[in-house]
């Protein structure tokens, strides 16, 4: 059966080439989440003008992966620590979040994110929130398998942004998710 989830975790072309690879994820959409439609559009966003996050949407099959592997590999592609944005990108669009959709999400979102708070794995609080997901807007579709499409730039972009050398740093180089 196929279920949902919805992360925001700074740039969603980053987060949607990773969630992308994952065996029992059925598809990645990236967009935006966290306002109204009106303005559910990459210009806005992008501008910080809105209340919405960059994220995307998993649908998942419930028999090939669990909502706690994917919040095991959502934490494994963040830093949960920064308050402000993810890597390069700052500003209230690219915080980090978990947008539940029920309430099982929810408490397995916050025991997950208790566990790496108490895991030490990080000096500073872990800052992502946990957010009751509101409508799913989906980016126009040069933003979609942006990673594909644009394999050259994403890369350069991925590795020059930091994230890269911090996953890296913090979970190592062989890091399975």
């Amino acid at each position: 059966m196929s279920k949902k989830a919805i992360f925001a975790g700074g740039c969603f072309w980053c987060t949607e080439s990773t969630f992308a690879k994952i065996q029992g994820v059925l598809e990645v959409y990236p967009g935006y989440i966290g306002d109204e439609a009106y303005n559910a559009n990459y210009e806005a966003v992008s501008s910080g003008i809105t209340k919405h996050y960059e994220a995307i949407e998993v649908i998942y099959d419930e028999n090939q992966i669990s909502y706690e592997n994917l919040l095991d590999a959502f934490w494994r592609e963040i830093d949960p620590t920064d308050p402000y944005g993810q890597f390069a990108d700052k500003g209230p669009q690219y915080k980090s979040a978990i947008f539940y959709l029920d309430e099982e999400q929810k408490e397995l979102a916050e025991k997950s994110k208790q566990d790496l708070e108490d895991s030490k794995k990080f000096d500073k609080a872990i800052a992502t929130e946990i957010i009751q997901a509101k409508d799913f807007y989906i980016a126009e579709e040069y933003h979609c398998e942006y990673y594909k499409k644009n394999a050259m730039h994403y890369e350069m972009y991925r590795k020059g942004s930091g994230r890269s050398d911090f996953l890296a740093k913090t979970w190592g180089n062989n890091c399975k998710i």
